[in-house]
């Protein structure tokens, strides 16, 4: 039997058919192998030899030193400590909340102002020269110390908070 002829069409189909969709991808790099990490055992220092040690030449004539001068040291206060002036900024508030709530005075006890800001630090000399120089007239001691600087943490000021005028003259005068 004589073959069959096929027709440009079915040709075409049949040569298509084999030209499957293939993915192209980049060429593969050529990665170098690794060294093993080889770990070195710790190396023994050999021991140090001791220090030669000079002996002192033979004495020679005493060479007399002038006695080295002390220098005063002073001790500088801590950083973390509060000043006079951070005091007088708290107790200023303190006086401007009362009156704000329209209370006719605050006290302020030295101690008390110390624990609150303070706790466990040596500050109350600044906490009483605040204290006092928040005063103005019309003002009152409740409780004050018999020393003349008046630094003790019984002292206590009782603040009339209904006037804060600027206008106000200072009680304690330094």
């Amino acid at each position: 039997m004589p073959a069959k002829k096929t027709t440009t069409k079915a040709a075409a189909v049949k040569k298509a058919a084999p030209k499957a969709a293939v993915k192209k991808t980049a060429p593969k790099k050529e990665v170098a192998p690794k060294a093993p990490v080889v770990k070195e055992a710790p190396v023994k220092e050999a021991p140090k030899e001791a220090p030669v040690v000079k002996e002192a030449p033979a004495k020679k004539a005493a060479v007399k030193k002038a006695p080295a001068k002390k220098a005063a040291v002073k001790k500088a206060a801590p950083v973390d400590m509060k000043s006079v002036q951070d005091y007088i900024d708290i107790i200023n508030w303190k006086k401007g909340e009362a009156h704000a709530m329209d209370w006719l005075y605050i006290e302020v006890n030295a101690g008390d102002l110390l624990e609150e800001v303070e706790a466990g630090k040596d500050n109350l000399r600044n906490v009483c020269n605040a204290i006092l120089e928040c005063m103005l007239e019309g003002d009152a001691y409740m409780n004050e110390p018999a020393e003349a600087d008046k630094v003790n943490s019984s002292l206590t000021v009782r603040y009339y908070c209904d006037n804060l005028s600027e206008n106000r003259k200072k009680y304690y005068a330094r």
